[in-house]
């Protein structure tokens, strides 16, 4: 089972590890990252978050090669501060978030995430989930397809892909991936479907859907920045625009004193920034890890340190 960890060098130097420090790793996946920070521990611990059973079970006995200073929790990272309170820890010396799917996960072809294999339709990490990608697309109506499709995918045709689902459904239920790119592929047009791919855009929509990426997400930063100590630090790799416009919106909220008490000799402690933004650019994959890895292409990774 191969996975490539993206942007892995740039998001340890960022962590900034201290060798008996307390990590989070919000996103385990198949174990890369996590690796690497315990690789950097000596008396410190790491917890390792994901809803996924087949990456955690793979990921533990990658883990156990580099230590035993760890503990794996199935959950969904926005439930951070859940998690951190059960194992009585109330400050972290930093954490990261890669956001981006597992290279077997994108692979496996059971899982139903990508365009390019035909399988069912399913998309869910946490696969207990009771809502997947085939009900989103059989049961959902036309303008909650439309408005999951124009919000998440950002897809200029949302309303005509609707329609054409609803219109196909009423003959027969949509069951695989490669049903629901030829139904994107005739309501759009090849012309329009082989220029601007709109089925990379609706499979991400209903990726966010089934998972509720989004939301999840701002919860967990919120979580992540506060449980902060001092000089810890918050990485986070993000995969496309409306992850990173969250990241950089939320980095920006802490790092900034509210309009109300700016120019004051005086700020209250409550309305002090949190948080002081390490890379004001975010950092993109190198030329040579492009080479090796085309999926680092639309990477960006945002630094923060608590103040």
């Amino acid at each position: 089972m191969k996975h490539y960890s993206v942007l892995l060098e740039e998001i340890i130097a960022g962590l900034n590890v201290s060798k008996n420090g307390v990590y989070v790793d919000a996103t385990l996946g198949y174990g890369g990252m996590s690796k690497a920070i315990l690789n950097n521990l000596d008396k410190g611990m790491l917890i390792s978050i994901d809803q996924d059973e087949e990456a955690i079970d793979y990921s533990k006995k990658l883990l156990n090669e580099s230590g035993k200073n760890y503990k794996i929790v199935k959950d969904n990272f926005r439930n951070l501060d859940k998690i951190l309170d059960s194992l009585n820890i109330s400050k972290i010396d930093g954490i990261i978030f890669d956001l981006g799917f597992s290279s077997p996960q994108i692979d496996e072809d059971k899982r139903g995430f990508s365009f390019m294999s035909d399988a069912q339709l399913d998309m869910r990490m946490d696969l207990s989930s009771k809502l997947n990608a085939q009900r989103i697309v059989n049961d959902y109506s036309e303008e909650e397809l439309t408005k999951v499709f124009f919000e998440y995918g950002e897809e200029d045709l949302s309303k005509v892909i609707a329609k054409k689902i609803v219109e196909i459904r009423k003959t027969k239920e949509i069951k695989t991936t490669f049903e629901l790119v030829n139904i994107i592929k005739s309501a759009t047009g090849a012309n329009y479907f082989y220029k601007k791919h709109p089925e990379r855009r609706i499979f991400q929509a209903i990726r966010i859907e089934v998972n509720d990426e989004l939301q999840a997400l701002k919860e967990a930063l919120h979580s992540a920045i506060n449980r902060l100590n001092k000089n810890g630090r918050i990485c986070v790799i993000s995969f496309h625009s409306l992850e990173d416009r969250i990241v950089k919106n939320i980095f920006k909220e802490y790092s900034e004193v509210d309009d109300v008490f700016k120019g004051l000799p005086n700020i209250p402690l409550e309305y002090q920034p949190k948080l002081k933004i390490i890379n004001k650019k975010p950092i993109v994959a190198s030329d040579e890890e492009l080479e090796e890895n085309t999926r680092s292409h639309s990477a960006k990774l945002r630094i923060g340190e608590r103040l």
